[in-house]
């Protein structure tokens, strides 16, 4: 069954499965956690029961998430020992309290103040509970904040020695958390949450417009989303840009790959599609912008770009993956601004809780912020290949003494499994999401409308063209 397999492709494999899995919470539930806080502060300050309903609603959403993501985090964690403890070995004294300190700050003051915002709205003061949900959101994004260290010093090491067993040490802890990838790719990977998170309520927004545009509820999540693509989503694409210059620095084979390089040239062209074969050594059928690729990254139309071929081929990362990954991602990013911009076109002409199709547009578009996520994760662990620590230690050195049947194995077995309890808790989740979202204590409080309630809703009054907005 594993036959052309060795037991380090496998182990790459599974650590690649779980880690699609648990990466989309995180980049859930770290822009839930925030959207949240919003919705809490804007119920406080403004006394408009809407906002509180709105929490009560995603705050259900949130608390199913936030348990998946802890549960798939600590499986992905484990397959440190069982199949990269050659890595773990060496990496363990740096990485190790990074992954502590993940542990002491962001888990514990999620974990300490998560009780209090799910079932304390009742038991404890509006301050103290508004206290507790904002140090919810905080502890999401500190976990953020260690994790893109950690995973970041893997990709540009810093602050470190290597002792006389050669394991890497640290000498210079500033040095090791700051290092000079990790500022990009945090501002990179928590807007890049936070825009996952516009689109999810807005396409829940948006299939509830469908049904009924007059929804209250509907209209402001849909309206505070459509607000986050808008102006998020250029800063992402400046944040992206930043963070692809930073990897021309530190990373150029990286950044060969994603551009399809295999030549090193001056004036380079900006290849927008292609076929990279890496064993022609080329990029075949291309379709380019000539001289755009050393425009964007070197800002000169005459700068050197590195191709592949100046790397031998045992240390090249594979083109093809990283080629196509990158362009998934970026293609969603445009996407997600052409939507802001059309959003504030029909806000601008009052239409925007009307325009049906650009609900239905909304709501296909509820999933392509996880599936940029995982385009992004893609080329940033398959272009750092064949490293586990970049230019200092090779993946196939990291594994475990581990037989590729033992391995393909377990890969089965969490196939199996995640697919059932993590398709369970997502079908629960959309179950959630699928709601009607009606005004009114007594529906929310368990969770689904009643007929009682739906006929207390109070709803927007709008014209005959719908163009009033709340």
């Amino acid at each position: 069954m594993f036959d052309g397999f060795d037991a380090v492709m496998l182990a790459r494999i599974q650590f690649a499965f779980t880690i699609s899995f648990h990466i989309v919470l995180p980049a859930f539930t770290i822009g839930l956690a925030s959207y949240l806080a919003v919705l809490e502060g804007l119920w406080l300050t403004t006394k408009r029961d809407v906002f509180l309903q709105l929490f009560r609603f995603w705050m259900r959403i949130f608390a199913v998430a936030f348990g998946m993501g802890v549960v798939s985090g600590i499986v992905m964690s484990y397959q440190f020992g069982t199949n990269w403890s050659v890595f773990s070995d060496k990496a363990g004294p740096v990485l190790g309290p990074l992954m502590g300190y993940e542990v002491l700050t962001a888990f514990f003051l999620e974990a300490g103040f998560l009780g209090i915002m799910l079932f304390g709205m009742e038991r404890v003061g509006k301050g103290l509970h508004f206290v507790a949900t904002l140090m919810v959101a905080i502890g999401t994004a500190l976990s953020a904040f260690w994790i893109l260290s950690a995973n970041s010093w893997m990709q540009t090491p810093a602050g470190h020695a290597i002792n006389d067993v050669g394991q890497f040490v640290p000498v210079d802890w500033l040095a090791v958390i700051f290092n000079p990838s990790f500022p990009y790719r945090f501002v990179h990977m928590v807007i890049a949450a936070y825009l996952t998170t516009a689109f999810v309520v807005a396409a829940v927004g948006a299939y509830h417009l469908l049904r009924d545009n007059r929804n209250e509820m509907s209209r402001i999540m849909f309206s505070m989303a459509m607000w986050m693509a808008a102006l998020v989503t250029p800063l992402q694409i400046v944040a992206g840009d930043l963070h692809g210059v930073n990897s021309f620095e530190h990373q150029p084979a990286k950044v060969a790959a994603i551009e399809g390089h295999f030549e090193t040239r001056e004036g380079a062209p900006l290849i927008l599609f292609g076929m990279p074969d890496m064993a022609e050594e080329r990029t075949k059928y291309e379709i380019s912008i000539p001289y755009a690729g050393s425009l964007i990254l070197t800002h000169s139309v005459d700068g050197r770009v590195r191709g592949l071929k100046e790397w031998p081929p045992e240390d090249r990362p594979y083109a093809p993956l990283v080629f196509w990954s990158f362009r998934v991602m970026v293609g969603i990013g445009l996407l997600m601004l052409a939507v802001g911009i059309a959003s504030l076109v029909l806000r601008y002409r009052r239409r925007l809780y009307v325009v049906r199709w650009f609900h239905q547009v909304s709501l296909l578009m509820g999933p392509s912020g996880f599936v940029a996520v995982l385009a992004g994760w893609i080329v940033t662990e398959v272009g750092r290949q064949p490293w586990t620590v970049q230019g200092l230690l090779r993946t196939a050195d990291s594994a475990s003494p581990v037989a590729a049947p033992a391995v393909g194995t377990s890969l089965l077995a969490f196939i199996v499994v995640y697919f059932i309890v993590f398709g369970a808790g997502f079908f629960y989740i959309v179950r959630l999401m699928g709601r009607m979202p009606i005004p009114g204590d007594e529906a929310m409080a368990s969770g689904r409308p009643t007929r009682a309630a739906g006929r207390k809703a109070v709803n927007v009054a709008v014209d005959e063209s719908g163009r009033m907005e709340p």
